[in-house]
Parts: structure tokens; C-alpha cells; sequence
């Protein structure tokens, strides 16, 4: 099949994303399946990002006056999409012709599933994985699955996965409107890993499509894994995600590894000589636990599996 336009709509967030976001649109134009629309949200980009892709075919910019961040930023195009399905990609994520067919075909596939992720390669070096997947530990500890490690055939077989890395991955528009989309207080980080727990709260699964192959840069915006903006965001994250999603008695029997898993955090960033960073993360993450409790009530409400079946899809050990 070649240039068959489709039922998906696909969001961008840019955020000075520079040469890199016209390269990752003109992958997208070159689909063996085509988007009807492709959704371009500029966070007030100070670069010159935006002005490369305006004017090509399929683009429709949603230019913001502020930095709202990546999960505001894709509600706001949501709320635009008329497609039964929505497809995401990170403006330094790079699709290979059939990333969108084969999607398409597993979801078409899994009429349980809400979302499909894809095999995400690091970009500049060929062989190595940037993720199939994203895994949720008991302790309320994620991480991609295959980060960093060399692809092996096992990477290329189907699979079931906790929720897929948002930087390249397709959703159901049903299924995202039903959980009323990302968290936007979140901003960005461990924000996909949240809505993935809140569409198997309602009974969807997930599932990994090798062939639906990206090339990932990676954090490319927010200074590196390693930077200050990443380690506040992900770890005052981590702790939201966890407070909201996980079940009462699934919360009781891992809350000593949560308060273990964040106390070796602290004590990893300190001896960095990171600690102000951390120590703001988690003091952040607690100051809004009214706030995170009454989101938890909602999210616990509206929940139609059981604790067991939650913990069928939650990796126990790492």
C-alpha cells in the first residue's frame, strides 16, 4: 500500500526542537500509510523550529504564546481530533516508511488494546535500543524496556506491555477522551506512564509493535536525562504517578519499597552532589498531596479491573 491516507490524526510538541523537527515531518510525509493531519504545537519556540514546517502538506500548527508543556500541549491538539485514532511522536523521534501501517495493524489486531509503542532505536547508533516499551515496578519505580541495550531477535516479536513510551506511539481518541487525556500538572516526564495506568485501570491493554520502528534522539530539549530539568520532573513525577494509580491494597503492601526506592534516589543525587535538585523534587511532590489525593479518589472511582489484574501487568521484580 503506498500513500493511503488513514483515520489518524498525529501530534508533535515542539519545544525548540531546531532542524530536527522538519526532518522528523518530512518522515512523516513519506508514510506508507498518510496521516489526514498532522498537528504541530509549538510551545513559543524561541528557534526558528516552527517556521521550517509551515506551509508543507498536512500541517496545521497550533502555535501557543507559552511553554504549556508536552502534556497540556497534546490535550490541546486532542481536543482538535476528529480521527478514531491519534498517534504521538517526539520532534527528534525519526519514522521509518511503515511506522504508522504498523501501528494500525496491531491495534486492528488487539481490540482490547488502547495503545501500541514502538521499537525506538537511538538515533547515531545503529543496533541499540532506545526502548520497546515503558515498565512500571511494584515500588512505583519505570523505565523503557531495552533502554541502552544491543537489539536481539526477541526484540522483534510482539508483545504485551505496560504502556508505550509516548515519544512514538499510538492511541485509540475513544479510549484517551474516556480518562480525559495526559495529566497536565505533570508538565512532562513519567506523563505517559500515568495515562498508560489509567487506561489498564479501566480494563485496555497495550501492546509493543517491533515493526513500527523510530529513530529516537532522545531528551534532545530538556538538556539530557541528566540534567536539572529532567531528575525535578521525573522524580517529583514518580511520585505522583504512583499516589494516583495504585490500588488501596496494592498500596499498602508496596509502600515501604516506594519510601525505600525515593530514599535511595535522595541518597544517590547527594552523593552527586545533586541533592538541591532531588530534595526540591520530592518536597514538590508532597506539597501537593491534597491536591493528589482527591485526583486519586476520581482515578480510584473510575477504576474497572481488580487490584490482582493491575498487578498482572506491573513487573514485581526488575
Amino acid at each position: 500500500m503506498q500513500n493511503t491516507t488513514i483515520p489518524i490524526s498525529v501530534i508533535i510538541v515542539n519545544w525548540n526542537a531546531g532542524t530536527v523537527l522538519k526532518k522528523c515531518v518530512q518522515h512523516l510525509l513519506k508514510q506508507t500509510l498518510t496521516p489526514e493531519v498532522i498537528y504541530v504545537v509549538d510551545n513559543a519556540s524561541t528557534d526558528n523550529s516552527l517556521a521550517s514546517v509551515i506551509g508543507m502538506d498536512r500541517i496545521e500548527i497550533i502555535a501557543l504564546n507559552k511553554n504549556e508543556g508536552f502534556a497540556r500541549g497534546n490535550n490541546i491538539a486532542l481536543k482538535k481530533i476528529t480521527t478514531p485514532y491519534v498517534a504521538l511522536l517526539n520532534p527528534d523521534a525519526f519514522p521509518e516508511p511503515q511506522w504508522l501501517e504498523s501501528l494500525l495493524a496491531a491495534m486492528t489486531s488487539h481490540p482490547s488494546a488502547a495503545s501500541i509503542g514502538s521499537l525506538q532505536l537511538m538515533h547515531g547508533f545503529p543496533g541499540i535500543v532506545d526502548g520497546i516499551g515503558d515498565c512500571y515496578h511494584i515500588s512505583g519505580y519505570m523505565w523503557r524496556k531495552k533502554h541502552g541495550e544491543l537489539i536481539t531477535d526477541n526484540d522483534l516479536l510482539e508483545r504485551e506491555i505496560f504502556s508505550p513510551c509516548a515519544a512514538a506511539a499510538l492511541y485509540r481518541l475513544d479510549a484517551l477522551v474516556e480518562v480525559g487525556g495526559f495529566e497536565e500538572s505533570f508538565f512532562c516526564y513519567c506523563e505517559d506512564v500515568d495515562l498508560g495506568f489509567r487506561l489498564r485501570a479501566r480494563g485496555y491493554t497495550s501492546w509493543y509493535a517491533p515493526s513500527a520502528r523510530v529513530s529516537h534522539i532522545g531528551s534532545m530539549t530538556s538538556g539530557g536525562q541528566d540534567s536539572d530539568f529532567a531528575i525535578y520532573h521525573g522524580h517529583r513525577n514518580l511520585i505522583w504517578v504512583y499516589l494516583r494509580n495504585m490500588p488501596f491494597l496494592l498500596l499498602l503492601l508496596s509502600l515501604p519499597l516506594h519510601l525505600a526506592a525515593n530514599f535511595f534516589a535522595i541518597l544517590f543525587f547527594l552523593l552527586k552532589g545533586r541533592g538541591k535538585i532531588i530534595l526540591k523534587a520530592k518536597f514538590d511532590a508532597l506539597s501537593k498531596l491534597g491536591e493528589i489525593l482527591k485526583q486519586r479518589k476520581k482515578i480510584q472511582s473510575e477504576r474497572r479491573v481488580s487490584s490482582i489484574k493491575l498487578l498482572s501487568s506491573i513487573n514485581i521484580k526488575k
